[in-house]
């Protein structure tokens, strides 16, 4: 079962996708310097498909894609809620696993992106090119490494 404890509006989590992130409890990871250690409990609501199509609703067009922020613990029950958003929203899935390699590669069809990697506070998150996560675009089945479009290029004056 998975539970969500909140949610937001987000515009930096997926490139180019105004995306409904559900911050999802009872992560098993335990990383190191973790911005949200509550997670770590079992706490919030269960997301259901009733609750998922209530949101979905409650936001319409505004968002292009759902990303599930956790699920560590479920991975498949996060892969079936994200072809359950595609089928009936047809919306874009992201699914962001604080693992360090995907646990089953049967889950990569669900989603048009998918984050490895847990937050090791030295190497800094996916903005930092020191970064160990990775996001990768699912193209035709294959996952294709996107992190280098959350780095800045430094440019030069004269």
């Amino acid at each position: 079962m998975l539970k969500f404890t909140d949610y937001d509006i987000v515009f930096q989590e997926v490139p180019d996708e105004v995306s409904l992130a559900l911050n999802l409890s009872r992560c098993p990871n335990n990383c190191v310097g973790c911005h949200s250690p509550q997670l770590r409990d079992d706490i919030g609501e269960e997301l259901t498909e009733d609750a998922l199509l209530q949101l979905l609703e409650k936001y319409g067009s505004s968002i292009t894609c759902v990303c599930f922020m956790g699920g560590d613990g479920d991975p498949h029950e996060v892969a079936r809620l994200a072809r359950f958003v595609r089928n009936e929203k047809q919306l874009k899935t992201a699914w962001y696993s604080g693992r360090d390699k995907l646990v089953d590669v049967s889950l990569i069809p669900s989603f048009d992106y998918i984050k490895i990697g847990p937050y090791i506070p030295e190497k800094g998150p996916l903005k930092d090119e020191n970064t160990n996560q990775r996001l990768y675009k699912i193209v035709n089945g294959e996952m294709q490494d996107i992190t280098s479009r959350f780095w800045r290029k430094n440019s030069s004056l004269g």
